[in-house]
């Protein structure tokens, strides 16, 4: 079982009070501030269903986070998984990526590894950048390639920005075309989210690490469930490749993660938060 790393990380924003354009979100998006921190996630299995069910997961994700809009956005993530279907062999899965986005999401620069039982699988190294006419792509591995996609897509930072301000903006419902360098860096995905109701500070206190940080007493969170689906394909009519469900704090942390893979899911539990200073713009 291969797992996949996920974006938590914009053609059309659409939402159940009305239309946004691009132009108008990411405006709004301009004026989202994100925390630099560092959290980890325990893992275990929440549910396992359909024709490969699993008997159970452990593991742990470390997401590392810094950076402001004017020195750009870095990201280093790793998840490793021990995975048994109870077939009396479990497989260890260890995912790491590091990427690096511009303040004004103009250029992304990505790596990432997958390993199998302490084997590597695949990497992926390369950058992408905003042209006239969408998105280039240069890629060293797996080979040495250019890529282009004549679309108007976001890069994952910016993405959960524009996510952060159609909640604040009371959108329920939101849809965008995300390039992250995931796979063989040749992919775009079609995403939604579906934003639930603001839970405002007093309401619904977290019973984890996020309890204790007092830079998240005073912000309102959301529940958002971000689908990724194969490009090119109507949204409504195919089963997601990927979803994610958290609460997404409006400084972008996020707590009470859940990674459905479709066979299974898996929870995870945060349980350290380390708030980190981030240096003002000049």
């Amino acid at each position: 079982m291969k797992l996949t790393v996920a974006p938590v990380f914009l053609a059309i924003v659409t939402s159940l009070t009305g239309t946004a354009s691009f132009p108008a979100i990411a405006a709004q998006a301009g004026g989202v501030g994100l925390a630099s921190h560092r959290a980890v996630y325990d893992l275990k299995l929440a549910q396992s269903r359909g024709k490969r069910p699993m008997s159970a997961v452990r593991g742990r994700i470390l997401y590392d986070f810094t950076g402001s809009p004017c020195e750009g956005y870095a990201l280093q993530f790793r998840q490793v998984s021990q995975l048994d279907s109870g077939e009396g062999a479990a497989s260890l899965s260890d995912l790491r990526a590091t990427t690096w986005e511009d303040g004004s999401a103009k250029r992304l620069r990505f790596h990432s590894q997958n390993f199998l039982n302490e084997r590597l699988r695949d990497a992926v190294d390369g950058q992408a950048e905003r042209v006239d006419k969408g998105i280039g792509v240069k890629l060293t591995k797996p080979s040495d390639k250019s890529v282009g996609f004549e679309v108007e897509a976001v890069f994952p930072t910016e993405h959960v920005r524009h996510i952060i301000a159609a909640a604040r903006d009371g959108k329920t419902t939101y849809e965008a075309v995300v390039y992250d360098g995931s796979e063989s860096g040749e992919k775009l995905y079609d995403t939604l989210a579906v934003i639930g109701k603001a839970i405002a500070p007093d309401e619904r206190k977290p019973n984890d690490a996020a309890a204790a940080e007092s830079a998240l007493a005073s912000l309102t969170r959301w529940p958002v469930t971000i689908s990724y689906f194969d490009r090119g394909k109507q949204v409504g009519e195919q089963t997601p490749v990927y979803a994610i469900t958290f609460e997404l704090y409006e400084n972008g942390v996020s707590r009470a993660l859940l990674l459905d893979y479709g066979d299974f899911v898996i929870s995870g539990q945060m349980t350290q938060l380390e708030m980190k200073d981030t240096k003002p713009c000049p």
